[in-house]
């Protein structure tokens, strides 16, 4: 029976993958926000934020003994992401590292530190940022908020002193080890010994006293408490930690790149955009990123073929893999192709459509050179001037005629000119939303089921079908996302600023409303996830979508 084995904690580091807009926002002092806000949040704590209840005692003595501090760490400057979906730009690609450590005043209290234990923390701080996220002033940071906190676990101890990892004991150890190299898979006992094998699989270390593991979402990493004091600075952070958050980042970017693609192409096959240019502008962007990322890859594809450090190498190799950054490349250009095409077919579809309603005018055009009608102009303009004067009846009759012929050929022309003038305003698309306040002074807002803005709160509203009323687009869209009747009691205003809506230049009129009937007959409907009521005092605490805020303004709703 093996000796009994435990990795004593020494400290862990969290990473979170961000989108930033410099402008907008200070590192240093948004990574001090950070710091306080997360550090406030677990020294107060409540039952509900703890979701294993049975670890809630060990969880609350822990964060009330964390060591916290937080940093920015750009990695690719002048990277001009906009996010599809909120519109929201940013210039910095990076990540938030957050230094970590429980217990640093009392060492002997780390032994009781097991992974199941590190896993809850960076859940509740997930949660934290989501709201965070969600507040005013919030505005210029995107941060990874689908993935897991990448958690960096390391041990300088063991109650085994002095072993040397061979791999007969990697493998007589296995289970405690396969505990720590996977941290968010927790540690039932009750695994197989296939899946303890494959966690123990990928030792990065070149030392038999030292244990190196990367994983998708966290990772650990051992070393003999003297190699620790000599190593961990000048060599295990450049070379183990700090690369991993950095393609940990690039895999954020692909995917917000692939998804952007993907709504993208979505759009073009539903007609969701009116101007098709703003499709191509933000595909040229899209386009743009690819190369940056691609270019910074091409920096690691340069260290794996010339730098000598084979340790190094190694781990660049295996976060390559375990990111699987070369596939996404690979769907990513795929998917430029795909749209591309699409594209291609959305050009061809508006030629035709403004080719037919601009043959319309011409052929009436042609008609009149064809019959010679400017000809004929000329020449009763001319026998007009040739006439003495005092051949006046003539003169006057040919220049009715003449007259006559000019007047054709301005209402032609003007015809023309509607014409063009119409396929513009084909381009701009119309649309309603309303302003709806019940008895109590609340104001009705639903969240957003579809891109643009997905998950933004919103007033109730649509775009207007052809040949459709203003109102009746109205009522129709708030029956449709809400299930509640209304009474229109006045106009808002109507607006057209350029650049109001990503979808292109869509026009929306904005009602004053009361709702008719019952207010618990609201319920989201359609392209509405949910519908609530919120108190006018509440309404600057929330970011809504497109430019509702405004309009909430201009009714005097909101100051």
């Amino acid at each position: 029976m093996a000796e009994s084995l435990q990795f004593i904690y020494k400290e862990e580091f969290w990473f979170i993958s961000t989108f930033l807009n410099t402008s907008k926002v200070d590192t240093e002092h948004l990574s001090m926000l950070l710091q306080n806000l997360i550090q406030d949040k677990l020294n107060n704590l409540t039952d509900e934020d703890i979701y294993r209840k049975e670890l809630k005692d060990d969880l609350m003595e822990m964060v009330k003994n964390i060591a916290l501090s937080c940093k920015w760490v750009s990695y690719v400057d002048n990277f001009p992401y906009t996010d599809e979906n909120s519109e929201r730009k940013y210039n910095n690609l990076g990540f938030f590292q957050f230094d970590i450590e429980y217990y640093k005043n009392d060492p002997s209290k780390k032994e009781k530190i097991k992974p199941l234990l590190i896993q809850q923390v960076p859940y509740i701080v997930l949660n934290i940022l989501k709201e965070f996220s969600k507040k005013p002033g919030s505005e210029g940071i995107f941060f990874d908020l689908e993935s897991p906190i990448y958690i960096f676990s390391i041990s300088n101890k063991t109650t085994l002193p002095n072993i040397s990892w061979t791999q007969e004991n990697i493998k007589k150890y296995k289970r405690e080890i396969s505990y720590w190299t996977v941290i968010y898979s927790g540690q039932w006992p009750d695994y197989s010994e296939k899946l303890f094998d494959r966690r123990i699989r990928d030792n990065l270390s070149n030392r038999l006293s030292e244990l190196h593991f990367i994983y998708r979402n966290s990772g650990f990493i051992y070393m003999a408490e003297q190699n620790y004091e000599n190593f961990f600075e000048s060599y295990m952070k450049q070379y183990v930690l700090d690369p991993t958050p950095k393609m940990r980042a690039v895999l954020f970017a692909l995917r917000s790149i692939n998804q952007s693609l993907d709504l993208l192409f979505l759009k073009t096959r539903s007609g969701a955009f009116v101007n098709i240019e703003i499709v191509e502008d933000k595909i040229k962007n899209l386009g743009l990123l690819r190369g940056l990322i691609q270019t910074n890859l091409s920096i690691i594809y340069n260290e794996l073929d010339y730098n000598r450090r084979e340790h190094y190498t190694s781990v660049l190799k295996h976060l390559i893999n375990e990111f699987e950054l070369n596939d996404l490349v690979n769907r990513v250009n795929d998917k430029f192709k795909i749209i591309e095409g699409a594209l291609q077919e959305l050009y061809l579809q508006k030629s035709k459509e403004n080719q037919e309603r601009t043959e319309k005018g011409l052929s009436l055009l042609n008609l009149l050179f064809g019959a010679g009608v400017l000809a004929d102009l000329a020449g009763v303009i001319l026998i007009a001037l040739s006439l003495e004067e005092s051949d006046w009846p003539s003169i006057l009759l040919h220049s009715l005629i003449a007259l006559f012929i000019v007047g054709i050929l301005v209402i032609t022309l003007g015809y023309y000119i509607f014409l063009r003038y119409k396929i513009k305003e084909k381009e701009i698309g119309k649309a309603v939303d309303a302003i709806i306040e019940d008895n109590e002074g609340n104001i009705v807002l639903i969240k957003r089921k579809y891109p643009p803005f997905k998950d933004f709160y919103a007033l109730p509203g649509g775009l207007v079908e052809k040949g459709e009323n203003l109102k009746h687009a109205l009522i129709r869209e708030v029956e449709e996302e809400t299930n509640l009747g209304i009474q229109i009691i006045k106009k808002i205003g109507y607006y057209d600023e350029e650049g109001r809506d990503p979808r292109g230049p869509i026009h929306s009129t904005v009602y004053k409303c009361r709702i008719k009937g019952n207010v618990s007959d609201m319920k989201s409907r359609d392209d509405a996830v949910d519908v609530i009521l919120v108190p006018k005092g509440k309404l600057k605490e929330i970011d809504l979508a497109f430019d509702h805020k405004k309009m909430l303004i201009d009714a005097d709703i909101i100051e």
